[in-house]
């Protein structure tokens, strides 16, 4: 295998994680004052798939390209979309190791999802205190927003191990998991 051809299947898999990202992120719903889906998970996904470079560019992209369609808040908050999606998914695939058959084991992936989700809800918290701090009320944003982003790590802490576990054998069987490990080498 050439690794020309492994570094092009690493960018083209890490553009369509950004897209799954960007697509999850799309089906939301309303609780506790703010809004309850799935991307989350898929973040932490592209850490576990993709390691923590490649794998945080795809989590931040795919979240700040949905901050961008569907909100434009503006570049700061694009930004701090970035970083705090790239750092979840950036701790949890340097946790979670290299993709062997012991990173597979979900002893090794619930605490690096663990973290990995946690991570982002403390950015999260810190940039709603922040904007809080600016309005005149740090401590209303973030009792707002903290049970809903508790409930999304949560749901993220176990649903991206699932996934994981269940899209590893396809990956495998295509080959597609080793030319991503060959072009991270």
């Amino acid at each position: 295998m050439k690794k020309e051809n492994a570094a092009l299947t690493r960018i083209v898999f890490g553009a369509v994680m950004a897209a799954l990202v960007f697509v999850v992120t799309l089906f939301r719903f309303p609780l506790l004052g703010s809004k309850v889906h799935f991307a989350n998970a898929v973040c932490l996904l592209c850490g576990l798939l993709l390691g923590p470079n490649v794998g945080g560019m795809a989590a931040g992209l795919g979240s700040a390209l949905y901050d961008l369609t569907m909100y434009n808040e503006g570049f700061v908050n694009l930004l701090i979309t970035f970083i705090s999606k790239f750092a979840m998914a950036w701790v949890c695939a340097k946790l979670a190791g290299k993709t062997t058959e012991e990173k597979q084991r979900l002893p090794r992936l619930l605490p690096a999802c663990a973290a990995g989700a946690l991570t982002y809800v403390a950015l999260y918290m810190l940039k709603t205190g922040i904007y809080g701090a600016i309005a005149g009320n740090i401590w209303g944003p973030i009792a707002s927003k903290f049970p809903a982003s508790i409930i999304n790590a949560g749901a993220a802490m176990v649903a991206a191990p699932l996934f994981y576990r269940a899209v590893l054998p396809a990956l495998k069987a295509g080959g597609i998991l080793k030319q991503v490990e060959a072009a991270a080498k």
